[in-house]
């Protein structure tokens, strides 16, 4: 071997150079050494061009000049220290262009809502993590299958018919297009820009589109959650179609689309023109939780309870959560997603004050829910309870989604705390009525949707006339601020979010009950009883989610002990309990 002299351990000059002679006599190496040079030398060829490139498309002023002309109205919205009567700038109104089919379409705001589906799309995965946390162990593959299949079926059926009945031109009770003769049917005819009641939104088509979506598929989960356990996956197909398909794009479009009646309620030649005043919805309490609850709801009543399941005026009690780790993380997930969710729907970046109000609301209402249901039930029965805990901070979030725009975030405190306590109430209601929801989506999401309702009605301020969401943000002079009662604003607009809420709860509902039992007349709602004590994971799916020896005993490993072989049995069988619903019994 070759004595190659180092000095204090490391190689000279000379050791280096007959290290790398000695090296260059071995084919691989030559190989090696030539692979990593022509690696480096296209790097930096690659580097230099990247450089030169964009040097001249800065010098070309394709991104730093600014043509006065082409850029959007700035916000305003009044504040505490402005009349109530200032005139709000449109936040997103397109300036006016050269040619009127070339219309603007504004980077930062499109980036903006394209960030914000993202953040609502990634509340599949709490949703996800929530239901299979709160579900028993032997059916958490079928709530992992069944929530991504959702998040497919969805965004197919979105695209080729939801998008249109919800967010099209047509009349008030459903949309197809553009308005113009164009049919908005698998995207057909679409737009540069996505144009609602008030104008252009000067966000991309489609970017607009993925994230209605996001909203979409967060209704056709929400129905999910009360059903779990029991429902048939055949079933859950068809009445997921229905869902994302027609119940929630048609019932939608009367709050959301462009000329939907209960959006344009209370104005000339529409619906209660003498009302004076419209329904409003800023980012969903209505539209998204109270439609996907009530739907949870018709789910669980025509489904009937998980089998074992004994109420509490039967002696009994809810059937334990079987990984409150996942739960818990999912509800904070969940709250992570709001934040596309509520300021998301300002759809403008521009609008920063709005941005920021609705970001602070919406914090403020999920603290201030999750402590007012903690405390509850640890005046109930003098226990921390986790799933109060994280069913009230969703609670607080639910109700603060449709008045986050409009409300101080003293009223957002009161909005948040009033919606945790009357989750904890529902859930004691359902259980009376024994009607089994394993995660609590009615009460969450049906309850408190319509709570953060009504309560735009009371707690509007009357500082902030921004019309809202989804394509109606364009504003005139002439838009009046929203106050509620409790900020003397009368009784008109509580009158408008009492009479949409109704309508859209009692249609939902109906609508509902029908295709459930439509679905239970098939013989494909509810799993055989055979199937359901054998556990969904292994008669749906054919695998658990967990080790062979969690769920069988004959599946232990050797020299497991018959303590440790039987403690899952035990666990297994429904037993009353501080849980998922309702929260605090014994």
């Amino acid at each position: 071997m070759m004595d190659i002299p180092r000095t204090l351990d490391r190689l000279t000059l000379s050791g280096k150079v007959a290290r790398l002679a000695g090296r260059l006599k071995d084919p691989a190496w030559r190989r090696y050494g030539a692979a990593l040079l022509a690696g480096k030398v296209l790097g930096v060829a690659l580097l230099l061009l990247a450089i030169t490139g964009a040097t001249r498309f800065l010098r070309s002023g394709q991104v730093f000049a600014i043509d006065p002309t082409t850029m959007p109205a700035a916000t305003t919205v009044p504040s505490a220290s402005q009349p109530a009567s200032a005139p709000a700038a449109a936040a997103t109104a397109a300036p006016p262009a050269a040619k009127a089919d070339d219309p603007y379409v504004s980077p930062i705001n499109t980036m903006w809502v394209m960030v914000a589906a993202f953040l609502v799309f990634g509340m599949q995965v709490g949703f996800t993590m929530l239901e299979a946390g709160f579900c028993r162990s032997r059916e958490t593959v079928n709530v992992l299958v069944e929530c991504v299949f959702d998040t497919c079926l969805c965004g197919v059926l979105f695209y080729a018919v939801g998008f249109a009945f919800m967010f099209g031109y047509g009349n008030g009770f459903i949309g197809w297009g553009d308005g113009k003769g164009g049919s908005w049917f698998f995207l057909k005819d679409a737009t540069t820009t996505y144009i609602g009641s008030a104008g252009d939104t000067s966000v991309a088509f489609l970017a607009f589109w993925v994230f209605q979506y996001a909203f979409a598929d967060t209704c056709s989960t929400i129905t999910s959650g009360a059903m779990i356990g029991r429902t048939g996956f055949w079933g859950d197909i068809v009445y997921s179609c229905f869902v994302s398909g027609i119940i929630y794009p048609i019932i939608g479009h009367w709050a959301w689309g462009p000329d939907g009646f209960l959006a344009t309620m209370g104005t000339p030649d529409h619906f209660l023109p003498s009302l004076g005043q419209s329904f409003h919805d800023f980012a969903g309490s209505t539209v998204v939780h109270t439609i996907g609850g009530m739907v949870a709801l018709a789910g669980a009543i025509v489904l009937g309870p998980r089998l074992g399941r004994k109420f509490k005026r039967d002696g009994g009690g809810p059937m334990l959560p079987h990984d409150l780790t996942i739960a818990v993380s999912g509800g904070l997930l969940l709250w992570f997603g709001w934040y596309g969710f509520n300021p998301g729907s300002t759809l403008s970046a521009m609008d920063a004050a709005g941005c920021g109000r609705v970001a602070a609301n919406t914090t403020l209402a999920a603290c201030a829910g999750g402590l007012a249901a903690e405390f509850l039930v640890y005046f109930r029965v003098k226990k921390w309870d986790a799933g109060a805990l994280t069913n009230g901070f969703l609670a607080g979030l639910v109700g603060i989604t449709c008045p986050c725009y409009w409300v101080t975030p003293t009223g957002s405190l009161v909005v948040g705390a009033v919606a945790g306590v009357l989750a904890i109430l529902a859930t004691d209601l359902l259980e009376f009525l024994r009607i089994d929801d394993p995660i609590g989506a009615v009460p969450v999401h049906g309850v408190c949707g319509i709570w953060g309702t009504l309560s735009l009605g009371l707690f509007a301020s009357g500082q902030f006339n921004s019309s809202g969401a989804t394509g109606t943000t364009a504003l005139t002079d002439a838009t009046p601020a929203l106050a509620g009662l409790f900020y003397h604003g009368g009784t008109g607009l509580l009158a408008a979010q009492a009479i949409g809420s109704a309508i859209v709860v009692a249609s939902t509902f109906a609508v509902a009950m029908a295709v459930m039992a439509g679905i239970r007349a098939l013989g494909i709602l509810r799993i055989s009883a055979e199937g359901e004590t054998e556990g969904m994971d292994l008669h749906e799916h054919g695998i658990s989610a967990y080790p062979e020896y969690v769920i069988s005993a004959s599946a232990a490993p050797a020299g497991m002990p018959a303590e440790a072989i039987n403690a899952f049995a035990r666990t297994a069988e429904p037993r009353a309990g501080i849980g998922a619903a309702p929260f605090g019994t014994k």
